[in-house]
């Protein structure tokens, strides 16, 4: 693991640097951006700087210096032997006192890689019983206050699953803790869209553009008429569902093997579409 903490690499990556009163720490007032490394190079970097920009503006941060996220990454990855990592880009509103408000300080910036095992062929989800609140002052940033999805993780984790589902407070269909997710009905791909509280996923985004996948939005209980379901995200790219819940599919299925294909040759024509 290699980290550049607010301008300069760290002799130790695991030294203590972020202060106790840093509202990242103490309120999860910070956003950041996760994207895979192939080959020592990010993949849809651009991309996902825009994102991290929206999701800043979105909490109310300052912007970031683009060509300073630049450097941080750049000092991260290089000489680096990595076929396949994270790298993890955080952005805080640094130094404030103990509360909800914020203080004066600079903002933290912090930029980390570090080897990533290749995601599984397939893979299980649940649904959950709480809901995503499209309606949040929050919803569809990448912010670091990540507590609901920690939650609702080990719960899928308790049921033998790498993944939870979410519905939103009408009952459609969401989005899972840390990807976007997909099914078949009637032979065609759809997606929720981004009205429903989702996050606007980099790969979710690709995979409509490359794979013509339909966004729309419809109850939770689509998913019980799904032929195939897969999930879409930055370390999993398409990626199929074997079970969900207690329902088994076979996989990949027709569609979702046409779209793994699709995304591999897109993705073979260059690292920042």
């Amino acid at each position: 693991m290699r980290v550049w903490f607010n301008g300069s690499l760290l002799d130790d990556p695991t030294a203590a640097v972020i202060t106790v009163d840093d509202h990242g720490l103490t309120v999860g007032d910070g956003v950041f951006e996760a994207l895979k490394v192939v080959n020592g190079v990010p993949f849809a970097l651009s991309r996902h700087l825009e994102r991290l920009l929206g999701s800043a503006a979105g909490l109310g941060l300052p912007a970031p210096d683009v060509e300073v996220l630049r450097s941080g990454v750049t000092a991260v990855l290089e000489g680096q032997e990595m076929p396949v990592g994270r790298l993890r880009i955080t952005w805080t509103a640094g130094p404030a006192p103990l509360g909800s408000g914020r203080g004066g300080g600079p903002p933290t910036l912090v930029v980390v890689a570090a080897p990533m095992a290749p995601a599984e062929d397939s893979t299980a989800a649940v649904r959950v019983p709480w809901v995503r609140n499209e309606r949040s002052a929050v919803a569809g940033l990448k912010t670091t206050s990540y507590a609901e999805n920690v939650v609702a993780l080990a719960y899928a984790r308790e049921r033998g699953a790498t993944e939870a589902v979410f519905a939103n407070t009408v009952g459609n269909l969401c989005e899972g803790t840390g990807s976007n997710i997909g099914y078949v009905v009637d032979g065609e791909a759809r997606t929720p869209t981004l009205a429903s509280g989702c996050l606007a996923g980099v790969t979710r985004a690709l995979a409509v553009e490359w794979g013509g996948i339909r966004e729309i939005d419809e109850p939770a209980d689509v998913l019980d008429r799904a032929e195939e379901v897969f999930l879409l995200s930055t370390t999993r790219d398409v990626q199929p569902v074997r079970r969900l819940d207690d329902r088994e599919f076979a996989v990949p299925g027709p569609i979702t093997r046409q779209l793994m294909e699709t995304w591999k040759a897109h993705e073979a024509q260059g690292i920042d579409p």
